[in-house]
């Protein structure tokens, strides 16, 4: 909980807010659109700039991005999680 993936392939980055819940936003960054890196205490860190995205619904924790990560749809099917 409270972690989640980066599928740079994919662009996406999925998360879990909490038990049994999943979230997927882009992984680009809305500053100037770098890939984000990694998840960390409940949020996704962009490597250029630092600016972080909460995992729960992808808003700006901290900057310099002012847009949040937009949503992308997922599949949840039994243990089976993907983009789409």
């Amino acid at each position: 909980m409270g972690g989640g993936k980066i599928l740079a392939d994919k662009g996406v980055v999925i998360t879990q807010p909490k038990a049994g819940e999943f979230k997927a936003f882009s992984s680009k960054c809305t500053h100037q659109g770098c890939a984000v890196s990694s998840i960390k205490d409940g949020v996704i860190v962009c490597p250029c700039h630092q600016s972080q995205f909460d995992i729960s619904d992808g808003s700006v924790k901290s900057g310099p991005a002012t847009a949040p990560l937009p949503p992308e749809p997922i599949q949840v099917v039994g243990e089976e999680i993907s983009p789409g």
